[in-house]
């Protein structure tokens, strides 16, 4: 992009870590590799790294030092320098042979004095000093085994991944969603009872436990280091309780504060409670062909945004399971190839459509311009059309290199639209559109019975049926879109049923996938007794109780449910359109559930003042940047719906998305 933009920011930050890395051996973190791998590639790295004998590795606890012949250690992290993170990294040091270590973090050092409890008014005297990362330079040459060796620590912002010009995501969040109803148990359980917290409106930055607030402080230091890269001044607003902590976090960011002085330009930030509307994040209304990859295909190891591209069918080896663990896999990202990239960008803003019939243009023009022996068909582009396509490239070792990237989404596609599960893409929308008709029309009991017949054990179901992960989808979709919602008698013996149905099914699995795992507290199904399922059942409907209430503090975006009349059909109404039309309203009132989070004094006293005075509150629209961060992730087809209302609400205002990670892959 020509002005400052998420891949900027980005490359930018990239290009001072590869100044680091010649010769050194190299070890990232999970969400570094991720940020690395959409930014800029591995390849990049490795260029800047050079020499037979360096390696990239994994940093874990695990991980093999280095030799004799590698004195130059790079650590790249997303994390705090403190912790497990600073015994990792001792341990590693101390079985190599450096003599010269890097140390680069994501997280600046006004967070680690945080983190070490240093008070705000200590703080701001140490400006321009960095002692936490002087201490570690210490410690790295003493690990080192002599205190002439070369130690350096130093904050680089590396803190998205940025998957198109319009949308970024931030793996090192990946973790971190919004509070629901029954987390505030457990904040008042390590609260004296005369400040117990009535409910999540009342959530406050000092009612969080320290690790979610410090996870918070390491975000709002990456955002408060992008808004210095776009140099905006920001104003912050928030849609939702974890949002308005966050939000109000980074408005009063004092090292933020000397930045907003000298910036010239301004950007509104508005974040987002992905809890408020799960609907978007479970259902299956996006025509995306890209949506259906990232649900469909498996995530690719460490990531929490690519998907594994099985490379087989370039290959001479037949496409068996073992040959499939033998050849590296391919992926989404493809950031040094500009086609592949351009066909990447085309596919994230077309519909399902439009987007398989330019994966078979570009395939057709890139045969073509290989002089390869393609035979052109028109009309439907099937699978099989799209692979005797990709076939051709097969034993032309040029072309196949020249083309890689194109090869990988090509293959990405053909594999998506042969999957079974793609199949089941219609039947969940089928059954989708019958709920919201049933929603406007009978009780929740009612609507509960319907879902009942579909929670089939292990040994009735066919391919046709929904796994136990595909109901709790189905049961997430349900009370996302009802909302609130009145509970009686005939309500509590429906959700009884279902209950005991899933219990039941959880029960009856061969084997647990890593999500039941997680939900009933069990690693194998011989250990899942029924009455162990049941418990986490319970526990699962407090989760979707609470769930359906996420909306009972606002005032205007109550409800993401259209109800049907003689014309239309009861439909689903995003929340974030919601939010968007509401920020772009041509009469732009006071935003009801936008909530505006003041930087300081001056601010307070405009809105002060504005109860009798004309002082304009500022408003999200004021500014010519938007930055919408939803947190908990945003879908492929939220960010395309957003991408393309923008401009025919404002034209000219640039609308950048952010997320922590994409709910689809979560199913």
């Amino acid at each position: 992009m020509s002005a400052p933009g998420v891949l900027s920011f980005t490359q930018q930050g990239w290009e001072q870590v590869l100044a680091k890395v010649k010769r050194a051996l190299v070890y990232l973190d999970a969400a570094c590799a991720e940020s690395l791998h959409w930014g800029c590639g591995s390849t990049r790295l490795l260029e800047a790294v050079g020499g037979p004998e360096c390696h990239l590795r994994e940093f874990e606890p695990a991980a093999v030092g280095g030799g004799a012949k590698q004195p130059k250690a790079v650590f790249v992290l997303s994390c705090l320098l403190k912790g497990r993170t600073v015994e990792t990294l001792r341990d590693i040091i101390c079985r190599s042979h450096f003599q010269y270590c890097v140390v680069v973090t994501a997280v600046n050092h006004a967070v680690h004095l945080t983190a070490n409890h240093v008070p705000a008014a200590a703080a701001a005297e140490l400006e321009g000093q960095q002692p936490v990362f002087e201490q570690l330079e210490e410690k790295l040459c003493e690990w080192m085994g002599n205190m002439n060796y070369t130690a350096e620590v130093l904050h680089v912002p590396l803190l998205l991944a940025p998957v198109a010009p319009h949308l970024a995501l931030t793996p090192a969040f990946a973790s971190l969603f919004p509070l629901l109803p029954q987390d505030v148990h457990l904040l008042n359980s390590a609260r004296p009872d005369k400040r117990r917290l009535g409910s999540l409106s009342e959530v406050d930055a000092t009612a969080l436990t320290p690790e979610l607030f410090l996870q918070i402080r390491c975000l709002v230091s990456g955002l408060s280091s992008l808004c210095e890269h776009f140099g905006v001044r920001e104003e912050c607003f928030a849609v939702g309780s974890l949002s308005r902590i966050i939000a109000a976090d980074l408005a009063n960011y004092a090292p933020a504060k000397n930045r907003r002085k000298t910036a010239t330009g301004r950007a509104s930030v508005v974040f987002v409670d992905r809890t408020l509307d799960l609907t978007g994040a479970t259902g299956h209304h996006g025509d995306n062909l890209v949506e259906k990859i990232i649900s469909v295909l498996p995530q690719l190891p460490g990531h929490t945004n690519d998907v594994m591209v099985n490379m087989v069918e370039l290959t001479a080896l037949q496409n068996e399971e073992k040959s499939q663990s033998m050849v590296a896999p391919g992926c989404l990202a493809q950031p040094k190839d500009a086609a592949a990239k351009a066909l990447w960008e085309a596919l994230l803003s077309t519909k399902h459509k439009e987007a398989v019939m330019e994966v078979r243009r570009h395939l057709v023009e890139a045969a073509s311009r290989e002089n390869l022996p393609i035979k052109m068909s028109m009309g439907r582009v099937t699978p099989g059309q799209l692979l005797s396509y990709i076939h051709l490239f097969k034993n032309n070792l040029k072309a196949l290199v020249s083309h890689c990237g194109l090869l990988q989404l090509g293959l990405a596609t053909v594999q998506t639209l042969k999957h079974p599960q793609t199949a089941k893409w219609d039947n969940f929308l089928a059954f989708e559109r019958l709920l919201l008709q049933s929603i406007g029309e009978s009780t929740m009991s009612v609507v509960l019975n319907q879902l009942l017949p579909m929670m089939k054990p292990l040994n009735q179901r066919t391919d046709n049926d929904y796994s136990p992960e595909e109901l709790l989808i189905l049961l997430i979709y349900i009370y996302s879109v009802g909302g609130e919602f009145t509970v009686d008698k005939d309500l509590g013996e429906a959700e009884e049923k279902v209950k005991k149905a899933l219990a039941q099914v959880f029960c009856e699995e061969s084997e647990l996938s890593p999500l039941l795992q997680k939900i009933t507290g069990c690693d194998s199904s011989i250990k899942l007794t029924f009455h162990k399922s049941k418990i986490a059942v319970d526990e699962l409907f407090t989760s979707l109780r609470d769930i359906a209430g996420a909306r009972n503090l606002m005032k205007q975006f109550k409800s993401v449910y259209v109800p049907g009349n003689h014309t239309h059909q009861a439909s689903y109404k995003p929340l974030l359109r919601q939010v968007v039309e509401e920020i772009f309203n041509p009469e732009k009132p006071d935003p009801v559930d936008i909530e505006h989070m003041s930087s300081g004094l001056t601010d307070l006293l405009k809105t002060g003042f504005s109860m009798f005075m004309k002082v304009s509150r500022p408003h999200p629209s004021d500014h010519p940047l938007l930055i919408l961060f939803v947190v908990g992730g945003v879908t492929v087809s939220e960010a395309k719906m957003i991408k393309d209302l923008v401009p025919s609400l404002k034209p000219g205002t640039q609308g950048r998305e952010s997320s922590l990670h994409d709910p689809k892959k979560q199913k």
